[in-house]
């Protein structure tokens, strides 16, 4: 069995999902997210971040870690450097406890899971609650975008690369929210 642990980074709200299982079976799972308060400043906000994300791994101890990569719009250039500080105290986290890491860009892991590239956060977190068997929508999107990244690294890790996922990940998992 491998626990795969993804990470949607945001200076407000830092996605988690933990994946566990065994081929493209999923046999548990939690979710959540680090959220940090407007009021902090920048390395306040960043260090909560980084705190919080160290005692994750040291307590789950992952077999590895999906970051989704940095992004950036061109009407927003500031908005992809902040998440750029935000993806560099993830890796380092990550570096500190030895897990691999690896950064998959957001669109690859929408088309893996849902079959198109440029679907919208709500069509992932559809896909995502499809392939965990949930009725209930995962929130906040940052989350559901995490499990998704988890989904993700747990296919190709034990399968190569997946074409098609949905159809082969087993119904009867646990789960639990992370605080």
């Amino acid at each position: 069995m491998i626990k795969v642990i993804g990470i949607d980074p945001g200076l407000s709200a830092t996605g988690i999902g933990i994946v566990k299982g065994t081929d493209l079976k999923v046999k548990g799972f939690s979710f959540g997210s680090i959220n940090t308060s407007k009021n902090l400043p920048l390395p306040g906000r960043l260090d909560k971040i980084f705190s919080k994300l160290l005692i994750l791994l040291k307590d789950e101890r992952p077999d590895l870690m999906v970051v989704e990569d940095i992004f950036s719009m061109v009407k927003f250039p500031k908005a992809g450097i902040t998440l750029g500080k935000v993806t560099g105290v993830v890796l380092l986290a990550g570096y500190q406890v030895d897990v691999p890491v690896t950064e998959v860009p957001v669109r690859e892991a929408k088309q893996v899971l849902t079959g198109n590239g440029n679907a919208s956060k709500m069509q992932l977190e559809k896909a995502v609650r499809r392939l965990l068997n949930l009725t209930d929508p995962i929130k906040p999107y940052h989350a559901s975008d995490a499990m998704g990244l988890a989904l993700l690294g747990l296919f190709r890790h034990n399968n190569g690369l997946s074409q098609n996922p949905q159809r082969k990940a087993s119904p009867k998992v646990s789960h639990d929210r992370l605080s």
